[in-house]
């Protein structure tokens, strides 16, 4: 139904000094990660502070990043929530910006069933044309979707195109891959996961170091799907310090700062978040030093 790419960014969401968001920065950001990897940005995800953004803010970075890249890359709005009447107004008003899709968090912290699970992503589905990919990560969660009703869901809704997989399982990732359709796409969402989740079918990353490494990462996945899993194996190894360093805290404060060191500032998350301490400062500066990065 449609080809987001292989390497998509779970784009922060820059602010200013006095943590409003910072329009600008945004545009910019969004032309840095296309022009450094990104064949699509997930904007308004975890990694972009959702919890903490209004609806207003939401809608307006939709816009503001379908203007300075649309034509560039792949859109998806991040407009899932553990409500899913809301979810749908979101939803709605993300296709009507213009945006190429979708990503749906498993409502989070009411922790319905599985059942509760395909009801909710049948009536979302139903409310909009555009494709969307369920996310899966139970860290955040507080709860697990099964691969069986991941594949019901991709059955029974046939714009529900992919999974967002960060349940940490390549058990799960195999399961999903082997009951789901064959044009249902994967996508790793942890980074040091990428490449052993392509080996059981996955076919990428929506990715949260490609905001500092993003050539390379695309270069791994691309490694990977020529059949060079050797040069695929060796980014990979080369890359993993990183990937460990920018969740030495909760994500996106390592990451932001992080972009900071390589001259794309983000500023600071948002309250209930804080920036990294002293001690986890000098760790993500020693690592990118140590890559050629900063």
């Amino acid at each position: 139904m449609a080809n987001l790419g292989r390497v998509l960014t779970a784009m922060v969401t820059p602010f200013k000094a006095d943590l409003s968001v910072d329009w600008k920065r945004a545009e910019e950001l969004a032309d840095y990660l296309v022009k450094n990897g990104s064949e699509g940005l997930v904007v308004h995800g975890t990694t972009g502070e959702s919890p903490t953004l209004t609806h207003e803010e939401e809608y307006e970075l939709y816009r503001t990043v379908k203007k300075a890249v649309g034509g560039k890359c792949k859109i998806i709005a991040g407009t899932g929530s553990n409500s899913t009447e809301t979810t749908i107004k979101s939803s709605k008003e993300a296709e009507k910006i213009g945006v190429d899709g979708l990503m749906v968090v498993v409502p989070y912290y009411n922790k319905p069933s599985q059942e509760g699970m395909y009801q909710h992503y049948k009536a979302v589905a139903a409310s909009t044309s555009l494709p969307i990919i369920i996310y899966n990560i139970p860290g955040r969660t507080g709860i697990n979707m099964t691969p069986e009703t991941t594949a019901r869901i991709a059955m029974d809704c046939k714009n529900v195109i992919g999974l967002k997989d960060a349940a940490g399982s390549l058990d799960q990732t195999s399961a999903a891959r082997q009951l789901c359709p064959k044009d249902f796409t994967i996508w790793s969402g942890d980074d040091s996961l990428t490449l052993p989740m392509m080996s059981v079918g996955a076919v990428g990353i929506i990715s949260v170091a490609s905001h500092i490494a993003g050539k390379e990462i695309a270069q791994m996945v691309n490694a990977y799907h020529a059949g060079d899993v050797n040069k695929a194996t060796e980014i990979h190894l080369r890359l993993m310090p990183l990937f460990k360093v920018l969740f030495i805290t909760s994500n996106p404060a390592p990451v932001k700062y992080a972009l900071e060191l390589i001259g794309q500032p983000a500023g600071k998350p948002r309250l209930p978040l804080v920036e990294p301490n002293d001690k986890e400062k000098e760790e993500i500066k020693k690592v990118l030093k140590g890559l050629g990065l900063a």
